[in-house]
């Protein structure tokens, strides 16, 4: 009896060893950055119940898993999916209902398209975005007037591609009470001979924002679903939003919950006081696929339109020196109250008398605090002995294709000295240690690819300049590749779960057509991205 009992274990033993374990999801047979911590990599993943349960080699995990469902890479490339440290998720849905106007190159074809448009969509009130007049052969601000013969009766408000600029013609002027004699703070009502020129920079812009009519609920959504949809098929499975109003947040939290947006949301709440009192007393809002616990404040402008605060007039334009668009009083006591909280702040800052003045409030307010991982986002123009307050745990978050779309005329606007202290990534990554990259769309295009290739070429499409700009703050592939997953997981407290393909973390992944870590870097802005995943769920597929 005894030596049957015995057999029977042998034999249940035996059977429990060669069971295999169940999996959702087998991937084998792929080219896998896992980005951990030594950027290890693998050829398989076993996912269940939408976590990485194992990552390894292909003939290991065949053994242990029995999948219900084997994606066969086929060699292809797999990554972690791609986080977008900074863009405009809402903006980007928003847009789709608006005239398109980038790469426009002249003002003449910012008109055609938009009357194209309206004779298509007949709105009762025209808005467009993406106009940048430095990529015009006439390189200056446009007016109204000819506006104002098209559309007489119909306002039109056309956003300039950095977002701090308006052109409106008389209609929308009318409408908003702005005259010749309205005053402008933080900003600019522009005008030539005493007349309004239809030119309206930075905090002067709200006026307009006021009597835009509100969207529909349905609308919003709308809008959100369409840029999901576009996101997903560039490969980015997190985007943290610049800037959002508790509205439109709360939409957010409802279709995921609803099932019906799948995409994650790190949602930087809008600064306002009304936003402000209502978030701080709620706290941090955290579900599998939204976080809210930063607010996004606005420093200064753009350099685009001068805007940019800084600390020495400008190069182009004597005795202007941009502008805040927050007060120095100001940025010091949000600063403060922000502090108090477990919130993180998060503040736009282009020129280099705006990143110093927010660098210093942050040091002020976080003194004895760590580990808050504030960011500036864009930290574009930085004053060298301003450099140091990104090695007390301050995060630069930068877009690198901004440095190859301005590398034209910036240096006109800083001039050949100031110019070495802008798009500083390498710098600023030695300082700080790590670097969040994002493309802040849709200001720029959204393909995570052209990030990528910009930060790393410092080229633009064409392959202009030929041993590209500034190359000594150009990054590698790798720091690229962790700048837009784990960095960026970092900036936002959500390492833990996302970033990495690694056990425990959640099954956000992406195959590509070429392996974007080896092809020829003028290759990288063509890549595919051929499947799309989000807790081991195909959110995108491109027919081949």
């Amino acid at each position: 009896m005894k030596k049957i009992y015995l057999l029977f274990l042998v034999l249940a033993m035996t059977a429990s060893c060669t069971k295999k374990k169940k999996a959702d999801l087998l991937v084998v047979n792929a080219n896998i950055y896992t980005v951990d911590s030594v950027f290890s990599k693998a050829a398989a993943m076993a996912v269940k119940d939408g976590k990485i349960q194992a990552v390894g080699k292909s003939e290991e995990l065949i053994e242990k898993y029995e999948g219900k469902r084997v994606l066969d890479a086929k060699g292809k490339t797999i990554l972690p999916g791609l986080v977008d440290a900074h863009c405009h998720f809402f903006g980007l849905g928003l847009n789709q209902q608006k005239v398109d106007l980038l790469d426009t190159k002249s003002y003449d074809e910012v008109l055609q398209r938009v009357v194209a448009f309206q004779n298509d969509k007949k709105k009762s009130f025209v808005f467009g975005r993406g106009w940048d007049q430095n990529d015009w052969e006439v390189k200056e601000f446009p007016v109204k007037d000819k506006l104002d013969e098209l559309f007489p009766d119909i306002p039109v408000v056309l956003q300039r591609i950095d977002g701090h600029a308006y052109l409106v013609n008389q209609k929308a002027l009318d409408l908003a009470g702005i005259t010749k004699d309205t005053k402008a703070s933080r900003g600019e009502i522009v005008m030539e001979n005493g007349e309004l020129t239809g030119l309206l920079i930075d905090n002067p812009m709200a006026m307009i924002d006021a009597v835009v009519p509100d969207l529909s609920r349905e609308e919003q959504a709308n809008a959100l679903l369409e840029a999901q949809e576009i996101c997903f098929g560039f490969g980015l499975t997190t985007v943290s939003d610049a800037g959002l109003d508790r509205e439109v947040i709360e939409l957010i939290d409802s279709l995921q919950q609803s099932g019906d947006l799948k995409m994650r949301v790190y949602a930087m709440v809008s600064n306002s006081e009304e936003n402000l009192d209502y978030y701080l007393a709620k706290g941090i809002v955290k579900t599998d696929r939204l976080n809210v616990r930063s607010f996004k404040v606005y420093g200064d402008g753009a350099l685009g339109s001068r805007g940019a605060a800084l600390k020495e007039e400008y190069s182009d334009k004597h005795h202007h020196f941009g502008a805040l668009v927050t007060s120095v009083e100001d940025v010091y006591d949000i600063a403060d109250r922000i502090a108090a909280s477990e919130y993180q702040m998060n503040t736009h800052a282009i020129g280099d008398s705006a990143n110093a003045i927010v660098l210093k409030a942050y040091n002020s307010a976080l003194e004895g605090k760590p580990d808050r991982r504030w960011r500036i986002e864009h930290a574009q123009v930085i004053d060298g002995k301003d450099l140091d307050y990104f090695s007390q745990g301050i995060i630069p978050s930068v877009q690198p294709t901004h440095a190859t779309s301005d590398m034209y005329w910036a240096e006109d606007r800083l001039g050949a000295d100031r110019i070495e202290g802008a798009y500083a990534y390498k710098t600023l990554l030695d300082k700080s240690g790590i670097i969040a990259l994002g493309t802040d769309f849709p200001v720029e295009k959204v393909s995570p690819f052209l990030t990528f290739y910009a930060a790393v070429a410092r080229k633009d499409l064409d392959g202009y300049p030929k041993n590209g700009f500034q190359t000594k703050d150009a990054l590698t592939r790798e720091e690229v590749l962790k700048g837009m997953t784990i960095w960026a997981a970092f900036a936002n407290f959500e390492e833990k779960e996302k970033g990495s393909l690694e056990p425990g973390k959640w099954a956000d992944f992406i195959v590509l057509d070429k392996d974007v870590m080896k092809v020829p870097i003028n290759e990288v802005p063509d890549i595919n991205v051929e499947h799309t995943y989000s807790a081991g769920e195909l959110m995108s597929e491109k027919n081949n």
